[in-house]
Order: structure tokens, then C-alpha cells, then sequence
């Protein structure tokens, strides 16, 4: 195999990556979605597949991020917003379509195989990625390989209740899966944004400021906008708290828009030792070495070296 292709299929962008067995990046190239038309989608991930392998001149493994999951039990894709994927046999139709196997994994878990390979937590013998942006994802991995159990949702602590909630912060707010109170309904980019619209009196309808202007506010000695960042990051160590007492990972890695809050890495770890079972804690808060990229390369690296080489031979 000349390299290792990654594609990242989003709702509004396809992004495709060539790495070497080092990592290194050989090409890439980005073409818009079709959205809603899974056919075109399908194709748009097969023409993106075959124009980087004539970039660069060979035949590549194939490893694919996207929302959602392969159900193991149906092989159709499940829970995608991308909704137009659900229900379909994507990763065998997209075989079919190039002619060979390829791997499918759900985008925080290539996430956290991106940053466990080749990035932040590089070494480590357990990683836990986060994504914390318009959603609350997670992805689980151990000795450099992605660990996906029997309901292809390892990770997905997002969609359990906030850990430890105080009197306001019950029964949660609605969650999209049918739920309320889950951790997503707190700690997502857009949760940040509605409860300081609501303690602010911002009225309905108008737009208030996102996450990343909170935190900016919040610098600039907002009282208000402090407060907000201050309960953000207690409810983040909660939430990474119940991972540790079940995990014990050795590094967490935060990826997504509210990543890039540097305040996060000193004042979580100095919150959560109050929720984990333990004398001290040891695990490692760390941010996203590749960034936006994370997710293309993890899907790159759904390949091991051992196993691409017997599908090139």
C-alpha cells in the first residue's frame, strides 16, 4: 500500500487525507456534502478516494470517520445526524463502490485513535478523547487500538445523566435522544450558550453570545460570564470524574470548539480529585494535538500496519 486514506464525512463537508506509515501527509483535498442524497454521498467519499490515490500514484487502505455507528447487529448505520445515512449499508455499499474492504468508525473514536497514535497522548496505554463543540463525543483507546464493544458505542458517555447533580440542575434539560439531563445538555458549545442567554434576560428569539465569546467575556472580568465558566468547569470534572472511576485512563484528550479554552486544562484537573475514587489522580488533561485534523487522521489510522499490508497483499 503507497499510504493510509482518511476521510472525515461531515454534514456540510468530506475531507480526505493521505498519511504514510509515519503519519506524514502526503495530500488532501475537501469537496462539499450532498446532503440528503446518499447515493451522491456515497460516490462524492468514492471519487474523493480514487483522485488522492492519483495524487499519489498507488492503492491505499481506506478508513472512513462519520457520525453515528455501524450497528453490529444490522450492519446500517444508527444514530447519524447526517440523517440520510441512517438505515443504509454504507460501509458496504462504499466497498462495493471502490472495490475493496474499508473500515467505518463513528468520528470521536477516530478522534481519540488520532491523538493516541500520533498526537497528544501518544504512548499512553489508555486514552480517553472528548469532543466538546456543537455535541458532547467520546471515543475509548487502549494500547493504540480503538476499543468498540457489542453495541458499537464505547465512549459515548454524552448520553448518560451529569454526574453528582445539584438541586437546579434537576430533571436536566431535554437531550435530543429522548432523554433529559444528559451531559451533552450541559457541557456542549450550544448549552453554554442557552443558559447564559437565560441568566443574562437575553430575550427569545435573539441571538446571544456563543461559548467562545462567554469565556472571552469571562477573561475581560464579566461577573456574569465568569460565573457561567466557573459551573461549566465544575460540571466537566464531574462528567470526566465518572470516566476515571470507571476507566482509569492515563490521558484525556479534549478536542472540539470548546477545546481550545485554555483555562480548562489547570482548573478541571484541579476540580475533579473531589468525585474520584482514588487518594490522587494521575490522569493526564490534555489538548488535541492535530485539531481540526484529528478526526481525518484516526480514520487513516483505522488501519494497523500488520493489516495493511495483508490487504495489499
Amino acid at each position: 500500500m503507497t499510504g493510509r486514506i482518511g476521510i472525515d464525512l461531515g454534514g456540510t463537508k468530506i475531507e480526505g487525507v493521505v498519511i504514510d506509515a509515519a503519519g506524514a501527509l502526503l495530500a488532501r483535498e475537501r469537496v462539499a456534502t450532498p446532503r440528503d442524497r446518499y447515493d451522491d454521498t456515497v460516490a462524492a467519499v468514492a471519487g474523493l478516494v480514487t483522485r488522492l490515490e492519483r495524487d499519489v500514484t498507488g492503492r491505499c487502505t481506506v478508513g472512513v470517520g462519520m457520525p453515528g455507528a455501524i450497528s453490529p447487529a444490522t450492519g446500517l448505520v444508527k444514530n447519524a445526524n447526517s440523517t440520510w445515512l441512517n438505515g443504509r449499508r454504507f460501509s458496504t455499499d462504499l466497498g462495493a463502490a471502490l472495490g475493496r474492504p474499508v473500515r467505518v468508525a463513528n468520528d470521536a473514536d477516530c478522534f481519540a485513535l488520532s491523538e493516541a497514535a500520533d498526537g497528544a497522548a501518544a504512548g499512553a496505554a489508555t486514552v480517553f478523547g472528548v469532543i466538546l463543540g456543537t455535541g458532547t463525543g467520546g471515543g475509548v483507546v487502549v494500547h493504540q487500538r480503538l476499543v468498540s464493544g457489542p453495541n458499537a458505542i464505547a465512549g459515548e458517555w454524552g448520553h448518560n445523566p451529569l454526574p453528582w447533580p445539584r438541586d437546579d440542575e434537576r430533571p436536566g434539560p431535554p437531550c435530543y435522544c429522548g432523554r433529559a439531563g444528559c451531559i451533552e445538555t450541559f457541557l456542549s458549545g450550544p448549552a453554554v450558550a442557552r443558559e447564559y442567554a437565560a441568566a443574562a434576560g437575553v430575550p427569545a428569539g435573539e441571538a446571544g453570545p456563543d461559548a467562545a465569546t462567554i469565556a472571552a467575556m469571562a477573561a475581560g472580568g464579566d461577573a456574569l460570564a465568569e460565573s457561567m465558566m466557573v459551573r461549566y468547569e465544575d460540571r466537566l470534572a464531574r462528567g470526566l470524574a465518572s470516566i476515571i472511576n470507571v476507566l482509569d485512563p492515563h490521558v484525556i484528550v479534549l478536542g472540539g470548539g470548546l477545546s481550545n479554552l485554555a483555562r480548562l486544562y489547570a482548573s478541571v484537573p484541579a476540580r475533579w480529585p473531589a468525585w474520584v475514587f482514588s487518594d490522587r489522580v494521575d490522569t493526564r488533561l490534555v489538548a488535541a494535538r492535530h485539531g481540526d485534523s484529528s478526526g481525518v487522521r484516526g480514520a487513516a489510522w483505522l488501519w494497523t500496519a500488520a493489516e495493511a499490508a495483508d490487504a495489499d497483499a
